[in-house]
């Protein structure tokens, strides 16, 4: 009914009032569509066609909740799907205790799991079709009463209370049978995994996954692995086995999103993890490990890395990384027998530690391990390793690329051959700790290059002094860089007495048709040389004198000391084949001079006419007649030179070059003189010791022994041991330096 009035304003308003009576329905309209319902219900349950349309249906679970019956429709609901639920696990039941009878508890058949699924998937399309039609119950009285589930979780929840209680046979069976299959294909049995997955889904929508199928998954996984792990680790070699527990942990993966829910996923893989790789992580270091870094197997590193990492095994193979390096370099350095190649060795295994590294153990712990392992073994052999590291890096310097193996023939892919070479040893050289005795031995031989002009490049060699200079510091370089600059300051020394023409006319006078060449050397850049005579040739002689007297007048109060052992002389010598120049010392110069009156000569007159000492004399004799060039024949025949020996000028030597160097014998170093070299490195050491100890103690006054030893090992550069220094405490104290307290003898108190 509709009121039209008007209000003061002139405005109209309408007012819709109620019916006055309301429409009656009949007595049995809940009854009725409750019946219509319940056939439809039926009807799906038997899996035959519903007679009412479902729009129909839908109508009337709308009607019955306008009308307030809601909650009884509920129940009736709850009560016909309860025995749904209940019939459909009885047909499992029947279908599972059928395979159970033929096959037993433990065994699986794909075709029962196959019917199970089905089952499921019908019950599930049955329990969707009811929701549809009761859509409207589930939407409006459900969806506002949370004690309440919808209707297809209303459906799972009586399928899992039945299972859980009066068929717990099924859900055993079923958990067992998909186990065996799974099993089955970790054999290598093909399955079908939609079967699986489904039943899977199943046990996860009754909300059972988490509950009963994870755990025995997992558990099954850890039977499985626990015993192929045990089996197969030894009947294959690491190599294949790193490679079988890649392929089960990926097969794992694999299957986990084929057919497990993604919970699963973490701790599957642990378990597998724990059953292949934990129990087995000492087994592996002890048994391959050292011969896959010894064949550089990279893949295979890799794949261990990565497989140990997976249990958190690092510290354990960075620890057996480490103690093979030791064991490995320790081989190298302490085999005396092959000192020679011990620097090239050295360096060869840091190459391919370096990219095993690089390429397989990517943490910073594998490259302090390595540090620490090189740094271990190097230092093993005392100032050895220093020693022969200098003379690597001098027959670089020498050779240039032909030491290095390079395939260029010069210019600049030699140099950088050279420069690479370089690098390597000094990454060998940041492991040394005596820098001091690598020091002696390397200005040694630095002299020899520069003195003897045999240096590959001066860039190369300058290179080589900024590389230690970096690495260093300046102090550690000064006095070799010095050493280049008297040789800059002698080529103008020399520029500047072959340019005054009264030195040049008094050379011409005392000493015809010979030119001379000096070189000043600053004496405390230098290395220490032996100052020894020998009888030259008066001319020869003389020259030197007219070199002195040029110099003396351009730098007054300098005193020159003439270094005979360094020197060199091109001689013209007439043999029968023609004449021949011959580059040699100056003692191998003094020594064939002799043979210009006297073809043979004994070894007592050629010492007489040279005036040698002995050992030089032995040295050079046998560079003349034991050597490859042999420019004096001894009798009798052999290595070593005697006293009795008898020498006679070789007038039939023969050799295809006219300029024959035989000087060699001045570059290389003789075990006298480097025996000499660790002496004075050893006396330099003592008297650093004794300066660091007296400094402490001039600023500490008072110090316990301990602390001073602490303090010396933090100071000084190269290794000492606390016996060692004990003793040069004593030294000082005999010396009066220092005292022992009155009241504690390991006090020392510093004497002013």
């Amino acid at each position: 009914m509709m009121d039209r009035k008007e209000s003061r304003g002139g405005v109209k308003k309408f007012v819709i009032k109620p019916l006055r009576s309301r429409t009656s329905l009949p007595e049995d309209f809940r009854d009725a569509n409750w019946r219509q319902l319940c056939e439809a219900i039926d009807a799906i349950k038997k899996e035959v066609p519903v007679s009412t349309s479902l729009e129909q249906l839908y109508r009337s679970v709308e009607d019955v909740c306008v009308q307030g019956h809601s909650e009884w429709l509920y129940a009736q609901l709850q009560e016909r799907c309860q025995g749904h639920a209940s019939s459909v696990l009885s047909s499992l039941s029947e279908v599972v205790q059928g395979y159970q009878e033929q096959m037993g508890d433990t065994a699986y058949s794909e075709q029962m799991l196959d019917q199970v699924g089905g089952l499921w998937d019908v019950y599930c399309s049955q329990l969707m079709l009811i929701r549809h039609i009761f859509l409207y119950l589930d939407r409006t009285h459900l969806l506002m009463k949370s004690e309440h589930r919808s209707v297809f979780e209303m459906g799972l929840r009586y399928f899992k209370e039945y299972m859980n209680t009066e068929y717990v046979q099924v859900k055993k069976m079923v958990l067992q049978g998909i186990m065996g299959a799974v099993d089955a294909e970790r054999r290598g049995d093909a399955v079908r995994r939609d079967v699986l997955k489904n039943l899977v889904r199943m046990f996860a929508l009754l909300g059972l996954y988490e509950d009963s199928l994870m755990p025995l998954f997992l558990e099954r996984a850890r039977a499985f692995y626990a015993e192929e792990g045990n089996r197969i680790i030894l009947d294959v070699s690491l190599s294949e086995y790193l490679e079988y527990v890649e392929k089960r942990i990926s097969e794992e993966f694999n299957r986990c999103d084929a057919i497990l829910e993604p919970i699963t996923r973490i701790p599957l893989i642990q378990t597998v993890e724990a059953c292949v790789i934990e129990p087995h992580v000492a087994y592996m270091l002890e048994h391959g490990f050292e011969k896959l870094l010894d064949e550089d197997r990279i893949a295979d590193l890799k794949r261990m890395y990565d497989v140990f990492g997976r249990v958190k095994a690092h510290k354990a193979l960075c620890l057996a990384f480490k103690n093979h390096l030791k064991k490995a370099g320790s081989s190298i350095v302490e085999n005396d027998g092959k000192d020679g190649d011990m620097i090239k060795n050295i360096i060869s295994l840091k190459h391919r530690m370096d990219k095993i590294v690089s390429e397989c153990f990517d943490n910073i712990i594998y490259q302090d391990a390595m540090k620490d392992a090189f740094a271990y073994f190097v230092n093993l052999r005392s100032n050895r390793p220093a020693e022969l590291l200098a003379k690597h890096m001098d027959s670089i310097l020498r050779g240039g690329g032909k030491s290095v193996g390079s395939g260029s023939k010069g210019g600049r892919g030699a140099e950088d051959d050279v420069e690479a070479a370089l690098d390597s040893s000094m990454a060998i050289f940041r492991f040394i700790q005596g820098k001091d005795a690598f020091e002696a031995f390397y200005k040694k031989d630095l002299a020899k290059r520069l003195l003897f002009n045999r240096s590959f490049s001066i860039d190369m060699e300058k290179s080589a002094i900024s590389k230690l200079k970096a690495e260093c510091g300046a102090h550690f370089t000064s006095k070799l860089e010095g050493m280049f600059t008297d040789v800059e300051l002698s080529k103008d020394m020399m520029a500047s007495f072959k340019t005054s023409s009264d030195s040049m006319e008094e050379l011409t006078n005392v000493c015809p048709g010979t030119d001379i060449s000096v070189q000043v050397l600053t004496s405390g850049l230098w290395p220490t040389y032996p100052m020894l005579e020998c009888n030259f040739p008066e001319n020869l002689a003389n020259g030197l004198e007219v070199f002195k007297k040029h110099y003396l007048s351009k730098y007054s109060g300098r005193k020159l000391l003439w270094l005979h052992s360094l020197g060199t002389c091109i001689m013209k010598v007439r043999f029968s084949s023609g004449v021949k120049e011959l580059s040699v010392s100056f003692f191998q110069a003094a020594v064939l001079m002799a043979f210009e009156d006297s073809d043979s000569l004994t070894y007592s007159e050629i010492s007489t006419a040279t005036g040698l000492e002995d050992d030089e004399l032995k040295r050079t004799l046998q560079s003349l007649a034991c050597g490859r060039e042999r420019v004096l024949l001894k009798d009798p025949k052999g290595k070593d030179v005697n006293d009795s020996d008898t020498f006679k000028f070789n007038s039939k030597y023969t050799s295809k070059l006219y300029r024959v160097r035989i000087n060699a014998i001045q570059m290389k170093e003789s075990v006298d003189e480097s025996r000499k070299t660790n002496e004075m490195v050893l006396q330099d050491r003592q008297h650093q010791i004794d300066a660091a100890i007296v400094r402490i103690m001039k600023t500490r006054k008072t110090l316990g022994h301990k602390l001073l030893i602490n303090e010396l090992i933090s100071q000084l550069r190269f290794p000492v041991h606390p016996p060692d220094l004990k003793r040069r405490v004593e030294s000082l104290i005999d010396r009066e330096y220092l005292e022992r307290d009155s009241s504690d003898p390991q006090i020392y108190n510093y004497l002013a």
